[in-house]
């Protein structure tokens, strides 16, 4: 599962370029979650709201060239290299879980260290699959459950086209 974000320029665009440039990186996107707009968490809260969504997707590539995969589509569809942690972007692609795998290098951590903590990720992953577990067992819906009524998350429109 993959975890798509924008706050800069045509937001909804940005998406569906991201989901149409994964074709041409070996990634598969099988369907897509609607998009929801997100106010910002983390370290700069000053900025525009995001629109975000998930994506699953089948790849025969492991975590790190899923990464590698990632980043290069972040970088054709604009998103500059460097900037603030958590500042606003063109594109953010995140790589949320592969699978049941748990893996851990200086690049990458799965699954995402953040999935279970933050609403804008949850609610589109729990509308592709409201059952989904963490390889460890804790159920997702239990995490998005838990952390009340912090974050707005709100439909903003369909699923990106596959």
């Amino acid at each position: 599962m993959l975890g798509l974000g924008s706050n800069l320029g045509d937001r909804r665009a940005h998406l569906q370029a991201a989901v149409d440039a994964l074709g041409q990186h070996g990634v598969r996107v099988l369907r897509s979650s609607h998009t929801y707009d997100t106010e910002p968490v983390g370290l700069i809260l000053d900025q525009p709201e995001f629109l975000n969504a998930c994506v699953e997707i089948e790849t025969e590539q492991g975590p790190e060239e899923l990464l590698d995969s990632c980043k290069a589509v972040e970088g054709e569809v604009g998103r500059a290299a460097g900037g603030p942690r958590h500042g606003p972007r063109v594109i953010d692609v995140d790589l949320l879980l592969l699978g049941g795998l748990e893996y851990s290098s200086p690049r990458l951590r799965l699954p995402h260290e953040q999935v279970s903590t933050r609403r804008f990720v949850l609610v589109p992953l729990l509308e592709l699959e409201p059952d989904l577990r963490l390889p460890g067992g804790e159920l997702l819906a239990d995490s998005l459950a838990a952390l009340g009524g912090a974050q707005q998350v709100t439909v903003a429109g369909p699923p990106l086209a596959i």
